[in-house]
This record gives structure tokens, C-alpha cells and sequence, in this order.
């Protein structure tokens, strides 16, 4: 049993929060909204009232939260993990940030006693509830064996991909690949929907084949009933795309699909659609195509 906190209990921290309960770990959890935490103390975890006294007594520190400048804000500062954690405390940051902001928040992390590592994962808050999560994860090998039993309570694919920030540049290509993934399911969708073909026959042979994936088969049926519930926002994928299209630049490589899709991402959450699963980038495909509201 590990003494693990949890910052961060939105959709994908709660039930992370949950699986790491059931898997026998003393959980505390902190979130800025109350209700999460109400909803943490259901299952059995513990509830804090700041970052600060969350993780007083943590093993292991989880953040899970939207973005870089959030990271920053829950890890820095005199009210922050890395000056309330105790020293030898593994910080894991769950969270999909800028590679070159958590390599230089691991050294920081590293500077104050702590044991960082950057473990974004991919399987959308289904997987994070069914606690089959892949976990792609910069660190020291060292500290990733030792964060291995709290790892496998939420993952199920768990990689060790090289040193600080390699785990956030295997994220930010997950999600250059999901994306571009996503934006051919949905123009593959209404061009089958435009020549009236039975759809859920079409996905399930072509799910069958070389263009079956892990993408059609969570968002093709969305698409066809117009669900986009989020899962996964479309408003962090273009904070994602964001990050991609930065570091392949930074980087000297070109990605031209990814750049396009970048564009689409973003036209979607300027329309106002931010708050949609990422599968609604279908409603922009629509829109272009003439067919939506058909």
C-alpha cells in the first residue's frame, strides 16, 4: 500500500484517483471545484484542502491537469508540491505539456529532492475508467520502476520511452496521430452517408481491415449518432496540436497532414464546439461538405 495523491480529479484524474482506491493505495485527492472531491471521499479516498496539504505525507504525487501553465502553477511556488512533498516522494506528471516544460520542471522537481517522471497516457476517459490507460513515460529508469505498481492501478500499455520530456514527445505524437485519425474517419463518414450506404455495416467490415483502428472503433459509432459527449475535449487536442506543431518546428520536421488538421482542430473550437468529445470535428466536416443538420 502506497500513500498516493492525485491533483487534478477531473474526467480523466477521478477515475484514475478510483482505480488506484481499488487497487489498495491510500488515496488523497485535491481539485479546485468541491464536487470531485465529494465524489473521491465516495470511493474511499481523502479529500485536501490545498496542494500544499495534499501531498504531506504522499509517496507519490499525480498531477492531471490541462495544460503547462497549470502544471507550473500546482508544482511551483511556496504553496506548491515541490516545496510540500518530502524529499525521495515520486512526482508523476500525468498531464499533456510542452516536452520542453517538463524537462525543465523534472530538473527543478529534481533540485528539490524529488523523483520525477513525465507519464502522459492515451485511452480517453473510458480507458481511464476501466483502468487500461497507455502510459508513455520520461524518467529516470530507476524512479520508473518504482512508480511501476502505481502506474499498472490506472495502465494497462506502460513504456518506459528515455529520459525527462520523452514521455510528452510520445504524447504529442499519440495525438498528431489520433487526430489526423480522426479527421479521416469523419470525411470517410460523410462521403458513405452522401451515396447512403448502411453505415454500421460499412465500419464494421472496415474496422475488419487494414483501416480498422482503435479511433474507429471508440469514434465511428459517435459519429453516426451525433454524440459527442466529451471524452476527451476538442478544446486540450488543439492545445495538443498546438504543442506538436511547435516541437516538430522546433525540431526542423515537416508534418503537413498535422498542420491541417491542426488548422481544422482549431477552426472547430473557434466555432464554439471546444467543449465536444474530439470526435465532433465530424460537425466541421459536415459543415464544409454542405450535409449538416441532414
Amino acid at each position: 500500500m502506497t500513500n498516493v495523491t492525485v491533483i487534478g480529479l477531473g474526467i480523466m484524474g477521478l477515475p484514475m484517483a478510483r482505480n488506484l482506491i481499488k487497487a489498495g493505495h491510500d488515496v488523497v485527492g485535491y481539485n479546485r471545484s468541491r464536487d470531485k472531491i465529494d465524489q473521491l471521499e465516495e470511493a474511499g479516498g481523502k479529500g485536501a484542502s490545498s496542494v500544499a496539504d495534499s501531498v504531506k505525507s504522499a509517496d507519490v504525487v499525480i498531477t492531471m491537469v490541462p495544460d503547462s501553465p497549470d502544471v507550473e502553477g500546482a508544482v511551483t511556488g511556496p504553496d506548491g508540491v515541490f516545496e510540500h512533498a518530502k524529499p525521495g516522494a515520486l512526482w508523476i506528471d500525468a498531464s499533456s505539456i510542452r516536452p520542453d516544460v517538463a524537462a525543465r520542471l523534472s530538473k527543478q522537481a529534481a533540485e528539490k529532492g524529488l523523483r520525477p517522471l513525465d507519464a502522459p497516457v492515451s485511452g480517453g476517459e473510458q480507458g481511464a475508467i476501466d483502468g487500461v490507460l497507455s502510459i508513455m513515460v520520461g524518467g529516470e529508469a530507476a524512479d520508473f520502476e518504482a512508480a511501476r505498481p502505481v502506474l499498472e492501478a490506472v495502465g494497462k500499455t506502460i513504456v518506459h520511452v528515455g529520459p525527462s520530456g520523452s514521455g510528452q514527445t510520445v504524447k504529442a505524437a499519440n495525438q498528431l496521430i489520433v487526430a489526423v485519425n480522426i479527421q479521416a474517419l469523419a470525411e470517410a463518414i460523410v462521403f458513405l452517408e452522401a451515396y447512403g450506404v448502411d453505415t454500421d455495416a460499412a465500419l464494421k467490415v472496415l474496422g475488419g481491415g487494414l483501416a480498422g483502428s482503435k479511433v474507429l472503433d471508440q469514434k465511428g459509432q459517435k459519429m453516426l449518432e451525433r454524440n459527442f459527449d466529451p471524452g476527451f475535449r476538442l478544446q486540450l487536442h488543439h492545445k495538443d496540436m498546438g504543442i506538436v506543431t511547435a516541437a516538430a518546428r522546433e525540431a526542423g520536421v515537416t508534418i503537413p497532414l498535422g498542420a491541417v488538421v491542426a488548422q481544422l482542430v482549431g477552426a472547430a473550437v473557434g466555432r464554439g464546439d471546444g467543449g465536444l468529445d474530439h470526435s465532433g470535428l465530424f460537425k466541421l466536416v459536415e459543415e464544409l461538405s454542405g450535409r449538416s443538420g441532414r
